[in-house]
């Protein structure tokens, strides 16, 4: 194997500008986003009816706090979301970030158990290899190490079951077995703590930081629900990265076809336009937390922001007017092919994986025995440089499997991202991969 130096990061440069798929940074620097940032924007940069409408806002009001006014914007948006997520799904909370809507996810939770008298139920129960925010809640429901282990100490406890990846299993697992195995292990974990304890499973219908894009096995997210609905436990699906169209449908579980009690959305439903994103959860939920408490309690000063929700209500309305979605799943399937056809006879590429416009490329340090690089020499952090050398941005993940090794790169480009575009995202990242190993 390549023997690598000491790894140097260039420093990070100034953004100057962006339009559509391409950022330019102050030194003249023209990049393809390829990821959308971190699977944010869906729609790429600078598209002037998004422009236009925050402007068109700003020069009305700001913000109407929550408090004082309900707005057109807030009131059209949510009309959308429960347009598009049915199911039942009818109750909204507009956030600002992923991280506080998964907050309010588990506050959901929490306060439904409370108000139909199941006072014991706080407990939560998670999955390895899971990422879902960097406030205390949402990290303390987040198997991932690198990102817990400064904050460790102060997280509430919760219980954590084996991730849902095909090609990494728990050892022993055959693949015909895997859902079997994970069900039964969830009902294990509820049995062991107690099912009059557990309040609630989270997880992400299609992993994204924190296991470099896994899609579930089949039949594993009908499996878990059941497991849940066994035992009253309810079933936040985290929809933050995957969800809004990012993996061809607006809720990533739509091809499951599974529609939890709570989810969250946040990163494509406004586009990166403004900070945006939301909590939403089942009517029979709403009713009793109406009835008992008055309402939902959680929100924050900017929650709801009127601005923000217009950005938002332009970028969907724009997906849905140019059929997007039907593009992500079309040119999805092109794209996941196209990576796997340039990619899976590398040495050191070890998976290929994903859905829609959400894929996600795994480098291994032994192909046959699937064994991850070594985490201080830094691989994703090299590929993401190396990308960059090569004209092209990808999210770089690391610390994703056992011991905090794992590198790969997340590729995640706008739903209306050019042929060519895509064409250039497969080429540059085949020969940026070949280049660091070379």
């Amino acid at each position: 194997m390549k023997t690598f130096p000491k790894f140097v990061p260039t420093p990070t440069p100034k953004v100057a500008h962006g339009r559509g798929s391409w950022v330019t940074d102050q030194d003249g620097n023209r990049v393809i986003d390829g990821s959308g940032g971190p699977a944010v924007y869906c729609l790429g940069h600078g598209d002037p009816r998004i422009n236009e409408a925050i402007m068109a806002q700003l020069n009305q009001i700001a913000q109407g706090y929550r408090r004082f006014y309900t707005s057109d914007p807030l009131e059209q948006l949510e009309a959308f979301i429960r347009d598009r997520c049915g199911g039942g799904l009818t109750e909204i909370l507009i956030n600002s970030s992923g991280s506080e809507a998964v907050e309010s996810c588990l506050k959901v939770a929490l306060q439904y158990q409370q108000a139909i008298g199941q006072t014991d139920r706080t407990r939560f129960i998670a999955r390895m290899r899971s990422y879902h925010g960097n406030t205390l809640g949402a990290l303390s429901v987040s198997g991932y190490p690198m990102r817990r282990a400064a904050f460790e100490d102060s997280l509430l406890p919760v219980s954590f079951v084996s991730p849902a990846s095909e090609y990494r299993p728990p050892e022993g697992v055959e693949p015909d077995q895997l859902v079997k195995f994970l069900a039964n292990e969830l009902e294990d974990e509820i049995l062991r703590l107690g099912p009059e304890t557990v309040c609630a499973f989270i997880f992400e219908p299609v992993v994204g930081a924190a296991g470099c894009v896994v899609p579930p096995p089949a039949g594993y997210a009908q499996a878990i629900q059941a497991v849940c609905q066994k035992y009253g436990v309810l079933l936040i699906s985290d929809e933050v990265m995957s969800g809004a169209g990012r993996t061809g449908t607006w809720r990533a579980l739509e091809p499951d076809q599974v529609v939890p009690d709570i989810m969250s959305v946040a990163k494509g439903l406004g586009g990166g336009y403004l900070p945006l994103a939301a909590t939403v959860y089942q009517k029979k939920i709403g009713d009793v937390l109406t009835k008992k408490d008055g309402g939902l309690m959680s929100g924050h000063t900017f929650t709801a922001h009127t601005a923000a929700c217009a950005a938002a209500l332009k970028v969907q309305q724009i997906i849905q007017e140019e059929n997007l979605l039907e593009r992500v799943q079309s040119k999805g399937a092109w794209l996941g092919q196209s990576l796997k056809d340039a990619l899976s006879d590398h040495p050191h590429v070890g998976d290929v994986r994903g859905r829609g416009f959400f894929w996600g490329v795994e480098l291994v340090a032994d192909k046959a025995t699937k064994r991850p690089f070594a985490r201080d020499l830094m691989i994703a952090e090299r590929l993401g440089q190396t990308l960059r050398e090569e004209g092209l941005l990808l999210y770089p993940v690391s610390g994703f499997g056992t011991a905090q090794a794992g590198d790969g790169v997340i590729i995640a480009p706008a739903y209306n991202a050019e042929d060519e575009v895509l064409e250039q995202i497969v080429g540059r990242t085949k020969r940026s991969i070949e280049n660091l190993f070379g």
